[in-house]
């Protein structure tokens, strides 16, 4: 399977990146936390090596509550500050708010010993796409500032977003790096949505998500979810969902298109379960 997609954008994106890091005295990092690894572009660590780091694990919500406090640790571990979120509820939005106000302490200590007692904190905020980037800067502004949507890359453009507690936030388009070079992780941002489904055949990434289910020992989230049984090979499960739902073209050949869609759409919104792909030190 070849999984490859870097738009000319996200170029544009990596270098507009560079050019600005100087602006900045934060990296707010978004990550999926079910694909902690997947999703968290290995440039950046080269590129922001010098910056305070906060990583946001987004959409813990759907991910497995016990991994998501091993990942925590694990940044923290790092020197990095990390905090555990849902973009999608604003009643989380004050321990976004107090993550942020932490990780900027040590720089306005600064400031306040220089005498500049007023100077705003530039905070640059970064992440993969469809990772939720734009409906926490969003939430964070209080208004539509970035715009939202649930397919990759519709973020095109930088902007600032004036934020409380004396914070400049620096937006910045979903960025993936060139080339895909493992292909677990590769596939993890399949399922997950963060590479375009027009890109994919998406009745192989199903069935690989099928396979990795089965090879996490997580296949009865899949199973009790359609009431279906097993079967002997991977594909008797897309198999057997179709006959259950009724996924038929002229009652007699399964439309493997239709059954992909929803079991990948299931799993992104959290119906099968809470489920973490990747573990510390999988990869």
């Amino acid at each position: 399977m070849n999984i490859n997609w870097y738009p000319g954008h996200m170029k544009k994106t990596k270098d507009l990146l560079q050019e600005n890091i100087k602006l900045v005295n934060i990296i707010i990092e978004v990550i999926d936390a079910r694909i902690p690894i997947a999703s968290k572009n290995p440039d950046f660590d080269q590129l922001f090596r010098d910056k305070k780091r906060l990583i946001v694990l987004n959409k813990y919500d759907l991910a497995d509550p016990n991994m998501n406090k091993m990942w925590e640790e694990y940044y923290k571990s790092k020197g990095w500050s990390c905090v555990l979120y849902n973009s999608t509820n604003n009643k989380e939005l004050r321990k976004l708010d107090n993550a942020i106000a932490d990780a900027s302490k040590e720089i306005l200590e600064r400031y306040k010993k220089r005498g500049l007692i007023n100077r705003r904190i530039k905070a640059m905020i970064v992440g993969i796409p469809n990772v939720g980037k734009s409906t926490l800067i969003n939430s964070l502004a209080k208004k539509k500032s970035a715009k939202t949507g649930n397919m990759p890359g519709v973020t095109k453009g930088k902007q600032w977003i004036n934020l409380a507690n004396n914070i400049d936030l620096l937006d910045t388009p979903g960025i993936l790096w060139p080339k895909f070079e493992d292909e677990i992780g590769a596939l993890n941002l399949a399922f997950t949505g963060a590479i375009k489904d027009e890109t994919l055949v998406l009745e192989e990434i199903a069935l690989k998500f099928v396979e990795k289910m089965i090879g996490m020992n997580k296949i009865n989230s899949i199973l009790e979810k359609y009431n279906i049984e097993q079967g002997e090979k991977s594909l008797d499960i897309l198999d057997n969902i179709a006959f259950k739902k009724g996924y038929l073209i002229n009652n007699s050949e399964i439309d493997y298109l239709r059954v992909a869609n929803l079991l990948l759409n299931d799993f992104r919104s959290g119906k099968l379960g809470n489920i973490t792909l990747e573990q510390i030190g999988e990869r």
